[in-house]
């Protein structure tokens, strides 16, 4: 097949939509289910080079959840413990351990599960039935592997009244040197970003703190490749393995920063034993639960008791005070924080450290570089200037 016939463009509106390779090649990938538009192939195009990035990288099966072109979660296929399955929604989930594209998938959906809503999901691994049964019961528009058992595959195809949208792709594909695209009728082109991502841009630990972890360094390493294919301005947070707060596509630094901290300090608390037990009814459905989880948080008990989430709960929730809320994110530390760009004041650093980061890579190259990382000094952080710039539009 040498051209696709989009469902439409980015809007209804924008009709006719094609999608062909500027050589006139044929097209590295086969629709297995579905019909796809313009959204759909930019997520997952760009989801699939992420979690091919991560695989090279470490040897691990990885997994993207993403949205509006910016994942909302990503992460390595590694064990999830107790708690983490329980804060995942997958503790009941047959077969999970055994599973590495499944333990990928289920802690990259569940790093921001309101963004996750109807996601279009990459694996870097053929998808398994337990990957398929786990997808199934989420509220999700879409996958690319690079294959499917026969099982999942028909599992996948009864989401979505038949009309899930299934890419596989061909893992041997290798895009041309040069990439172009049109803006208001004028063509831009440039070369394919093939920078790599690996352990020599964590050489230069400029802190006093040179401290870094194996831990530490794949986390990083996962945070960067994550901003490779994150719409600028761009912040990760990573923590075992996955992304636990991403800020994407903001103006300022220092925003991107609080939107993914913030996202981080949601993540810390999801999994306080006051979230993980609250008492919802066998009936209440992801979405609604996701929801309501995230306004308990927020805003704590009272919000049952105003009546806004009856019909949820066997009994009213314990409240979770504010004074329990900030000794759970001041226990949290290890976390790892990569900017796509430098940091052009303190103040990102300072609400880093906030949000439990302890490790920190950029480009560097502010005129302030120096206040940064004395700010990290002071703090007891730990900070590695890269030198690779991570611009993604």
């Amino acid at each position: 097949m040498r051209e696709y016939q989009l469902k439409y463009g980015c809007n209804p509106n924008q009709q006719p939509a094609r999608i062909y390779r500027a050589d006139g090649g044929a097209l590295p990938f086969e629709v297995l289910n579905g019909r796809l538009g313009y959204i759909n192939f930019l997520d997952a195009f760009n989801a699939w080079q992420l979690v091919q990035a991560l695989k090279q990288m470490t040897g691990l099966a990885a997994a993207a959840s993403f949205k509006h072109v910016s994942p909302a979660g990503t992460a390595l296929g590694l064990p999830l413990g107790e708690r983490l399955k329980k804060a995942c929604f997958v503790d009941d989930l047959a077969g999970l351990d055994d599973s590495p594209v499944a333990c990928a998938y289920a802690r990259a959906r569940s790093a921001d599960r309101l963004s996750s809503f109807g996601d279009f999901i990459a694996l870097s691994d053929p998808c398994d039935v337990v990957c398929a049964e786990l997808i199934a019961r989420e509220v999700s528009d879409g996958i690319i592997a690079p294959a499917y058992d026969p099982e999942a595959l028909m599992i996948l195809c009864g989401k979505r009244k038949g009309g899930y949208a299934i890419i596989q792709m061909d893992p041997g594909y290798a895009p041309p040197e040069m990439e172009e695209r049109q803006v208001f009728g004028l063509v831009f082109a440039q070369r394919f970003n093939d920078a790599q991502i690996h352990e020599d841009l964590l050489r230069q630990v400029v802190t006093r703190h040179k401290m870094l972890p194996e831990d530490a360094r794949r986390d990083l390493l996962l945070s960067l490749a994550t901003l490779k294919y994150t719409q600028s301005n761009a912040v990760c947070l990573s923590l075992d393995g996955q992304a636990i707060g991403i800020g994407a596509g903001q103006q300022s630094r220092v925003h991107c920063v609080r939107l993914a901290c913030g996202k981080a300090d949601l993540w810390y608390l999801r999994q306080h034993e006051k979230t993980l037990n609250l008492p919802f009814l066998p009936s209440v459905g992801g979405p609604a639960r996701d929801n309501a989880v995230e306004a308990y948080i927020q805003q704590g008990a009272v919000a049952f008791s105003q009546g806004r989430w009856q019909g949820l709960f066997s009994q009213e929730p314990e409240d979770f005070t504010r004074e329990e809320q900030e000794a759970c994110i001041a226990a949290c530390r290890g976390a790892s924080l990569a900017s796509d760009a430098f940091f052009p004041f303190e103040d990102s650093i300072l609400r880093a450290h906030d949000s439990g980061v302890s490790f920190v890579a950029q480009p560097g190259g502010s005129v302030r570089d120096q206040e940064v990382i004395d700010c990290c000094d002071r703090l007891g952080m730990t900070m590695a200037l890269t030198g690779l710039r991570l611009f993604h539009h």
